[in-house]
C-alpha cells in the first residue's frame, strides 16, 4: 500500500481544522468510526486557537446540515471540549464528543445516544498510540508523540482542550513508525501540543532529542523526519546533537516564538525572551548552515504598543525567519489575556498583515537564494514537493506521490521554486 492510498472500506466524513495534531487524530477517529460500520457521519474536528477558526468550524457544520440533511453530525475536538454545551445547543449537531472519548474505538462501537460524551480532560493522565496504516491524502505522515501542555500562557485555551502533558510510550512510537514505513511513508512529522516537553512523565523522563535517536536508529529504512512547533527554550542535548550530525533530521525548525517584545513576551507568560531565540538560530545555523526556520507569531497582543511590534519585525529579519504563521490575537474565554488592556482590533489586522508581507519577502529571498540549486524533495501532489527546508516546488512533470526524488531548481514562479526531476 503506497503512501496516502485510500482504503477500500467505506470511511465517515471528516473535516479536520488547526493543527497537524487535529490531523492525526482525525485519521484515528475514521479508523474507529469505519471499523464501527458508521459510514452516514460527518465528523468535524474544531480547533481553539481563534475566535475566526470556531467561527469557520460553525459555519461548515451549517453548511453539511443543509446539504446532508440526513447525516448525522458529530462535533469533536478542542473547541468541542471546551464549549461543549454551545455545540450541543445548535439544531444541526446530533452529538459532542470530548478530546478524549474521540480517541476511544469503545465511543464510535458503543453507539451511545446520549448528546453530550464529555469528560474532565484535567483528569487524563496518559496517552495512548495509534497504530495507523497510513494518512489519506497525505504524502507525509503526522503521528502524535505527546498531547497537552503543563504551561499556561496568558493568550492560550489550548490546555483547557487537551489537558495536561503527557507522552506516548517510545515502544509504542517505534511501532507505529514502522508501520507506517511498510505502508510506503517516507517522512514522518512528529506532533504534539508542546512537543519538547516529550517524556517528562515516562519512566526515566526520555527527552525528544532521545526518543528521535532511538526511533532513527530502530527504523534505519526511514529517510525523513520532521518536527512540529518547538518551544524555544526547550531544545535538549540530543536534538542539539541531532541537528549538528544526523541527516536525516529536516534542516527546518518552526518555533512558538509568538512575539519579539520582552515585555509582550513576559506579559504572554512565555518562557523565553527575544535574545533565546536569536541564540537559538545562531548556534542551530553554526551547527547545520542550511537551517531555516519558521515561526508562530501573535500580532496585536494586549498592550502592544507600535514600538513594541516592530521589535517582532525586527526579530523576523535579524533572525531570518522563513515561514511565518500570523495570527492576529483573538481573545480566549477564560484567559488572563482577555482582561489586560485590548489593543484596537483594526490594528491587530493591520499588524497581522504587515507581518505576512513580511513573510512573503522573507519567502522570496528564500527562494532567490535557493534557485539553480539541488534537492531532495518528497513529492505532496502529482507535480509539487517539498524540499527538506520545507520550501515548496512545481514539478516538470508528474510524479509518484510520496516518492523521494533529487531536483535541479531552476526558477520561481507563483510563489513556488520549479524544479526538474535530475537525470
Amino acid at each position: 500500500m503506497t503512501a496516502g492510498m485510500e482504503k477500500p472500506e467505506k470511511s465517515p466524513q471528516v473535516q479536520t481544522f488547526g493543527c497537524r495534531l487535529n490531523v492525526y487524530e482525525s485519521e484515528v477517529m475514521k479508523n474507529h468510526a469505519r471499523d464501527a460500520g458508521i459510514e452516514d457521519a460527518i465528523i468535524f474536528n474544531t480547533c481553539a486557537v481563534t475566535a475566526e477558526a470556531e467561527r469557520q468550524a460553525r459555519q461548515a457544520i451549517r453548511r453539511a446540515r443543509r446539504e446532508n440533511p440526513d447525516a448525522k453530525i458529530i462535533v469533536t475536538g478542542c473547541s468541542a471540549q471546551i464549549k461543549p454545551e454551545s455545540y450541543a445547543e445548535m439544531e444541526e449537531v446530533d452529538q459532542v464528543i470530548g478530546n478524549h472519548a474521540k480517541l476511544k474505538a469503545e465511543t464510535w462501537t458503543d453507539r451511545r445516544e446520549e448528546k453530550l460524551i464529555v469528560n474532565d480532560i484535567m483528569s487524563v493522565r496518559e496517552t495512548a498510540g495509534h497504530l495507523l496504516e497510513g494518512m489519506e491524502g497525505h504524502a507525509r505522515a503526522f503521528i502524535q508523540v505527546q498531547n497537552g501542555c503543563d504551561h499556561r500562557c496568558t493568550f492560550c485555551i489550548i490546555p483547557y482542550g487537551r489537558g495536561n502533558s503527557r507522552s506516548v510510550p517510545l515502544p509504542k512510537i517505534i511501532d507505529q513508525v514502522r508501520l507506517l514505513v511498510d505502508q510506503g511513508y517516507k517522512e514522518i512529522v512528529l506532533s504534539g501540543v508542546d512537543v519538547t516537553s516529550y517524556g517528562k512523565d515516562l519512566p526515566g523522563e526520555p527527552t525528544l532529542g532521545y526518543l528521535i535517536k532511538i526511533l532513527l536508529k530502530e527504523t534505519p529504512e526511514l529517510p525523513r523526519v520532521r518536527l512540529s512547533s518547538l518551544d524555544p527554550i526547550e531544545i535538549d542535548k540530543d536534538l542539539w546533537d541531532l541537528i549538528a550530525n544526523e541527516p536525516r533530521l529536516m534542516p527546518h525548525l518552526h518555533l512558538s516564538v509568538q512575539a519579539g517584545d520582552n515585555m509582550i513576551l513576559k506579559r504572554m507568560k512565555r518562557r523565553h525572551n527575544r535574545e533565546d531565540v536569536i541564540e537559538l538560530c545562531k548556534k542551530a545555523r553554526r551547527l547545520r548552515p542550511d537551517m531555516v526556520f519558521g515561526a508562530d507569531i501573535i500580532a496585536g497582543f494586549p498592550t502592544e504598543t507600535e514600538e513594541m511590534f516592530q521589535n517582532t519585525i525586527d526579530l523576523v529579519e535579524s533572525c531570518d525567519l522563513t515561514f511565518l504563521h500570523v495570527f492576529p490575537y483573538s481573545p480566549r474565554p477564560q484567559t488572563p489575556a482577555a482582561k489586560m488592556p485590548q489593543v484596537n482590533p483594526q490594528i491587530r489586522k493591520e499588524r497581522a498583515q504587515r507581518l505576512r508581507e513580511l513573510g512573503s519577502l522573507q519567502l522570496a529571498r528564500f527562494h532567490e537564494s535557493r534557485k539553480n540549486a539541488t534537492f531532495q524533495i518528497i513529492v505532496e501532489q502529482g507535480n509539487i514537493g517539498r524540499t527538506q527546508h520545507f520550501a515548496e516546488v512545481t514539478l516538470d512533470q508528474e510524479c509518484p506521490v510520496g516518492a523521494i526524488l533529487t531536483v535541479q531548481t531552476t526558477g520561481i514562479e507563483n510563489n513556488r521554486l520549479i524544479g526538474k526531476i535530475a537525470a
